[in-house]
């Protein structure tokens, strides 16, 4: 298979390639392509569990087990707030 690089693909490798992270332009593009797959192998699973959270959702709100929406934030700001406090020194 061949691959005609455009101009902004071919200046990226050869950045690379003079950056000195790399020593041959298939290195780059094997990365690229690991980073592609990891990238969607994430996104699958980040929509798997969304997907599930949702249902679980749904099932809770079908049997009435629901938070009102200020309750809801009010939890999450707490969560936010002790994250930003376990983060400072």
């Amino acid at each position: 298979m061949q691959i005609t690089l455009n101009e902004q693909q071919t200046q990226f490798i050869t950045t690379q390639l003079a950056s000195g992270n790399f020593t041959h332009p298939e290195e780059v593009v094997t990365t690229a392509f690991k980073l592609l797959e990891k990238l969607q192998a994430e996104y699958t699973d980040w929509l798997t569990e969304t997907r599930t959270q949702l249902e679980t959702a749904a099932t809770e709100l079908d049997h009435g087990q629901s938070l009102d929406g200020e309750t809801f934030i009010a939890e999450i700001l707490e969560r936010f707030q002790a994250a930003k406090e376990h983060e400072q020194p």
